[in-house]
């Protein structure tokens, strides 16, 4: 019996080729997008789930806050950590981790390595397994060194490299550090990633450290003891904090911003927007925010593939009210009926399942580029997940099969057989479900458009500095001297191809002093002369740094436009700056324009540019001619080798660094693009099944209307207009839920587009058009048939 009812079911597929093909791409491209982003998604709330001591462990973090901002932190003090854990018996351990750079020779090879610091009990607190070494002693001694284990192979060629040696740059010399452990490379699903590791204890003991109460620049981890409520050891923290940093806060002439602590569970840190940016130890952090969007665009196109699937199911099941009726006249029971009506529809589902992981396997790796990350099919192997897809293939053929079958088997032959069956007399249901459809891919589109152009914006604003052909390189960390350097760069403005030469300190920094008569924080930068003619940033007031004023470097600073306006001053030459914290006071020279010298997910905070000799000038950017920039890169080089030998060249272009920063931005375009697409595309391929049915059902009709004289066009309009009316009340619904969405998602940029009807109209006439397109092909063809045909039987 059930082999003759999947003869049948075979049969129906194989006579429906069109509808069976239809069906089934609907459904497959709507499971294959849905597998993809539960890779995606299961991936990111499965970060350090491996980690043993998780329910235990927390992240220190700082709020600081004024009268004008709020901000919180991940950064703390190296004084924090061992303060914290002396005077809370709550906490059981403390990890400080900072990531820095260093030159490793390699034989006569120089490479740069990035590497954390981090205390010895680093492998007793975190779960990073070790291929060799002892977690309690690898990083006892101040000399030795933790490398992952590709970093071994890279530098020894084996994995087996404990008590190897490997030399790196600290100033002026090599020292040798010995392999004391080698660890298993960090996993994509970890928070905390480092390529090689060396104790804490080296740079305490190098004197590298600030012990600053108001100092923050790494990460503290806390391991509390069990049993333990973190929420009542966050007091205690700020009491601590009040009590030890009184001394520094009361030097400060009228400090006037609130700091206080908090613990952050590690299991949060990965979809902390704090953690965004690589920041030691850290790897990149994700947005719970596009987890959430990425997880409903997910089951709204998984909805819309089922919504065809059951429409088509339905719809086409009237074609087959005859056979029901022969059926029923030869002895079948509504039991039989509706098994094989269930039976064909399982079937549909159940080859869709079945190409939906071929697509999803195929198009996995092209997905991974797209996302950076390595994921894999063996990711769905989940029993969670298997489960929930084996509900998802029983509910959708169960209601494509059980609704039809279960009220065309309860026809009567009489009413069967003289073709006087309908599901609906009005179809509200497959209506009501075009138009959910249809509003979602509007809803798609416009937020396609919106994202695509603020990416735009946001990658050709000017940025108030010119960044085209301008080459920066470091000469890195105890790099050469003032007199070397400057040795450098005159050779190096006597280089043909290069057409402007300056340094800087390399980074910007934070800092507070005293402007005008009050507490003021901005960035600060230590510069040369030729700074902002080669970043060509204008002056609006006063002069530049000039070697014509020996004063300068002591006494002189330039500032921002947004410094001025966040001093209140109207006249700023002059003005003093008084950083009491080094007994050293400075006049204010000259006013530059503002200049984006951070991500435009930034406002333009308060900047200072000093000459202030302590500031070691490590960085040189190069405006470069266009005309021949790979040889000129070539003289660059031989120049930077022949005065410091020991330090890899290595080299970057303002504009491509620039461009990177908006990495994440650009992978959601490409995401959202294609989501609204599928969308779309699986919408289309719906409406097309319907429309086609539509025909289908109205030969008849069509024959007699061209008998009596209608034209192809007026007949293929009368097919068409229920359609296109049922998606104009989609654009309708979905527009305003569409700019409401786009609106608050571009809030979370400082400098955004102007949200105009642009995106709205242009996202409505696309769903029109392909709607026409879609539903005007079908009916034409429906319109252009013989009469002759269609009328025979009558």
């Amino acid at each position: 019996m059930i082999k003759n009812y999947l003869k049948i079911a075979v049969r129906n597929l194989t006579r429906n080729k069109i509808f069976s093909l239809i069906n089934i791409a609907g459904l497959s491209l709507g499971l294959t997008c849905c597998m993809l982003i539960v890779l995606y998604t299961k991936d990111e709330i499965s970060f350090d789930r491996f980690q043993e001591k998780k329910d235990h462990l927390y992240r220190i973090k700082v709020t600081l806050s004024d009268d004008k901002e709020t901000h919180t932190i991940g950064s703390t003090n190296a004084i924090h950590g061992p303060s914290f854990k002396a005077e809370i018996p709550e906490v059981h351990e403390f990890v400080r981790t900072q990531t820095s750079s260093f030159v490793i020779r390699k034989g006569r090879e120089l490479l740069n390595e990035d590497v954390l610091f981090a205390d010895s009990n680093f492998f007793n607190v975190f779960t990073m397994p070790l291929l060799a070494g002892d977690p309690k002693t690898v990083l006892k001694d101040i000399h030795s060194i933790v490398l992952a284990e590709h970093i071994a192979e890279k530098y020894f060629n084996t994995k087996d490299a404990v008590g190897k040696a490997l030399e790196l740059k600290i100033g002026d010399v090599f020292e040798t550090f010995t392999v004391s452990g080698v660890a298993r490379k960090c996993p994509q699903n970890s928070s905390i990633q480092f390529e090689a590791i060396l104790p804490f204890q080296f740079q305490e003991a190098r004197g590298w450290t600030d012990h600053a109460w108001l100092g923050f620049y790494m990460n503290t981890f806390v391991l509390l003891h069990d049993n333990t409520n973190y929420q009542t050891v966050i007091p205690k923290l700020n009491r601590i904090f009040k009590s030890k940093s009184a001394d520094e806060i009361g030097k400060i002439k009228d400090f006037n911003q609130k700091i206080s602590f908090s613990l952050q569970p590690f299991m949060e840190v990965h979809l902390d927007s704090e953690s965004s940016e690589l920041r030691n130890g850290l790897g990149r952090g994700g947005s719970p925010v596009y987890s959430y969007i990425l997880s409903g665009i997910a089951i709204f196109i998984l909805l819309i593939a089922c919504i065809n699937f059951v429409n088509l199911t339905v719809a086409r099941s009237l074609n087959r009210a005859k056979e029901i009726g022969i059926r029923k006249v030869v002895g079948s029971q509504r039991k039989q009926l509706m098994i094989q009506f269930l039976g064909e529809s399982f079937l549909l589902s159940f080859i869709a399942f079945s190409f939906a992981l071929l697509l999803t396997k195929f198009i996995l790796p092209t997905f991974n580029v797209l996302t950076n990350k390595e994921l894999s099919l063996s990711y769905l192997l989940d029993a969670q997940l298997v489960t929930g897809y084996l509900l998802l293939f029983l509910v959708t053929g169960m209601i494509a099969g059980f609704y039809p079958a279960l009220v065309l088997s309860g026809f009567s032959p009489a009413q069967t057989l003289y073709n006087r069956t309908r599901l609906t007399q009005r179809n509200y249901l497959t209506k009501g479900l075009v138009v959910f459809q249809f509003a979602l891919s509007v809803f798609l589109l416009v937020g396609t458009l919106v994202i695509y152009s603020q990416f735009n914006y946001l990658t050709n604003k000017k940025l108030g500095y010119n960044d085209k052909n301008l080459m920066s390189f470091s000469t890195g960390r105890g790099g050469p001297g003032n007199e070397t350097l400057a040795t450098i760069m005159e050779e190096l403005e006597n280089t043909t191809g290069i057409e402007s030469v300056a340094a800087f300190n390399g980074h910007y920094n934070g800092t507070g002093a005293e402007v005008n008569g009050k507490r003021m924080d901005f960035g600060y930068i230590g510069v040369d002369d030729h700074f902002l003619s080669t970043l060509q940033v204008p002056l609006v007031k006063g002069r530049n740094f000039s070697r014509s004023y020996p004063s300068d470097p002591l006494q002189s600073v330039v500032v921002n436009e947004a410094f001025v306006k966040e001093a209140g001053w109207h006249d700023p030459i002059g003005k003093e700056v008084d950083f009491k914290w080094k007994n050293q006071k400075m006049n204010v020279i000259g006013v530059i324009r503002d200049y984006h010298y951070a991500s435009l997910k930034d406002t333009i905070k308060p900047l200072l540019l000093t000459q202030d000799p302590n500031y070691r000038l490590g960085t040189v950017y190069l405006k470069l001619n266009a005309a021949n920039i790979p040889e000129t890169i070539r003289t660059v080089e031989k120049i930077f080798r022949k005065h410091v030998p020991f330090m890899p060249f290595e080299y970057h272009f303002e504009d491509a660094a620039n461009y990177k920063r908006y990495e994440s931005e650009a992978r959601w375009k490409q995401m959202i693009t294609l989501a609204a697409a599928l969308s779309i595309f699986v919408s289309c391929i719906g409406l097309f099944g319907l429309a086609t049915f539509n025909a289908e059902t109205r030969v008849k009709e069509v024959g007699i209307r061209k008998v009596l004289g209608a034209s192809v066009s007026s007949i293929a309009a009368l097919l068409s207009t229920d359609f296109v009316k049922l998606v104009l009340l989609a654009i309708v619904i979905s527009l305003p839920l569409s700019y409401y969405a786009v609106n608050v998602w571009l809030q979370n940029f400082p400098y955004r587009i102007d949200l105009t009807s642009w995106y709205f109209i242009s996202a409505a006439s696309i769903a029109i058009s392909v709607a026409i397109l879609t539903v005007g092909f079908q009916s034409v063809k429906t319109a252009l048939l013989d009469p002759v045909k269609s009328l025979r039987s009558e």
